[in-house]
């Protein structure tokens, strides 16, 4: 009966969560209430308990996290400010002569979006609001448009600097260190987040790459689903390329020299995020599009999504404090170093779960609640960790594109008009859902696309 419990807190957990209660406190008082029962017929220490109070001061005190608000801020800024907006049209005018031009300016634009917001809900909401109208309107198929959209709004996951990869990083390196010490090691050597950063950098341009070429073969097989922008409307555009310079630069400027300056080693996440944050205001205070509206609206929406992510983390430390109560990582490790095919095994059965739990769950839960449990067991099997990390992230962004439940799917339908039906956005990232599982398979197939440039930059 004692290793059913486990299992049922987690079960109970996601039967919760599938009711609609929050998050945060569906996962506290989930973990509360079985540590009361544990408690009563003796299956659970509350000592675990004790260690609640320490794991929120840490929360609280950990500098990493606070890169999450400020990227936050960064990323809304740049989209309540339109400068996400002008850089899309201008994007649309540069590649308008080519079949499929407005298709790779909004993957393109989805990917600087991705970098600059990193949380797959705005930016999918904010690309089907901004660009699936055009896309219609200039006669793109509803499917290639939906596709297309859905799938650079999850580029947030793995484009950095990305708030997924932050959180991620957080975790991996405690699992890292957590794994050593089961190992008997105890050695200064931990993972960052600017590792994450760097092992995350080919693999996401890989992708665009590839929903590019997608395009392009889109634009030679199917012509008239991808048209070009007509020459008329091209030729009434004055300045072009000094309008495409003024949209382009500053942006890219601007999420260059975060990232730069993280992967350079000049600063701390936190630090260029601070950076990002100050230069998301001054380019809204140079293109005259600063207010304090505008800033009242930034500050808002950046606390909600702070608030948000934090009270989560609360909940989550509840939670898995007592499971380890409970012995639920020794029920975990058991059955993984059990499986057929050894740590091949292991692997592709923790894929398998967390790409079931994107259906329901968001990157957030993911991350705080099921990658402290087997991250830790599937470092001790000899696993690289920017290698897990960045694997866990594409398996993440693959999941919320794949029908019926994916959370992609679900943004667009809610910003998409009547025209567009949902079983054309279901058809439209087929396509990119086979391109994010060839990924998977290349990274699996070749770990060093992950882990070669932390090793040519960091040694």
């Amino acid at each position: 009966m004692s290793e059913l419990l486990p299992l049922l807190l987690f079960v109970g957990a996601v039967m919760v969560l599938l009711l609609g209660y929050s998050v945060a406190f569906s996962l506290a008082g989930t973990g509360l209430i079985f540590a009361a029962i544990g408690t009563m017929t003796g299956h659970f220490d509350p000592v675990f308990l004790e260690a609640v109070p320490n794991r929120l001061f840490g929360i609280m005190n950990n500098e990493t996290l606070i890169a999450v608000p400020l990227f936050v801020f960064m990323g809304v800024m740049l989209e309540k400010s339109r400068i996400a907006e002008e850089l899309l049209d201008a994007m649309a005018l540069l590649f308008g002569p080519l079949r499929g031009g407005l298709g790779i300016s909004v993957t393109l634009v989805g990917m600087l979006l991705a970098a600059s917001t990193g949380i797959v809900g705005a930016t999918v909401v904010t690309m089907g609001l901004l660009s699936l109208p055009t896309m219609l309107r200039r006669g793109y198929d509803p499917r290639v448009a939906a596709g297309t959209i859905c799938a650079s709004g999850t580029l947030g996951q793995i484009i950095p600097p990305s708030i997924v990869l932050v959180l991620l990083g957080d975790v991996i390196s405690s699992a890292y260190q957590q794994a050593q010490i089961d190992q008997g090691i105890f050695s200064p050597e931990t993972v960052t987040v600017g590792d994450l950063f760097l092992g995350a950098l080919l693999p996401g341009l890989m992708l665009v790459g590839a929903y590019i070429l997608y395009l392009i073969f889109k634009s030679i097989t199917s012509p008239e689903s991808v048209p070009a922008i007509p020459k008329e409307e091209r030729d009434a555009v004055e300045n072009l390329g000094a309008r495409v310079l003024k949209a382009l630069v500053p942006p890219i400027l601007l999420i260059g020299l975060v990232l730069g300056s993280i992967l350079g080693g000049l600063a701390t996440p936190t630090e260029a995020a601070s950076v990002g944050a100050v230069g998301a205001i001054l380019l809204a205070i140079v293109r005259r599009s600063f207010s304090l509206t505008i800033l009242k609206q930034v500050m808002k929406s950046t606390t909600e999504v702070s608030s948000m992510v934090f009270i989560i983390l609360v909940g989550a430390s509840i939670f898995s404090l007592v499971f380890r109560g409970y012995g639920g990582d020794d029920l975990v490790r058991d059955f993984l170093t059990d499986l057929p095919g050894g740590v091949v095994g292991a692997m592709i059965m923790v894929m398998l779960v967390i790409f079931l739990l994107g259906f329901f769950l968001d990157f957030i839960e993911i991350t705080f609640v099921v990658v402290p449990i087997v991250a830790p067991i599937l470092l001790t099997m000899g696993l690289d960790p920017v290698w897990l990390g960045i694997m866990f992230a594409l398996n993440l962004q693959t999941s919320f594109l794949t029908p019926p439940f994916g959370f992609a799917l679900f943004y667009l339908r809610g910003v998409a008009p009547a025209s567009v039906s949902t079983m054309q956005i279901y058809r439209g990232v087929i396509p990119f859902i086979l391109i994010q599982l060839a990924m998977l398979a290349l990274l699996a197939g070749w770990p060093s696309l992950a882990t070669w440039l932390p090793e040519v930059v960091y040694g």
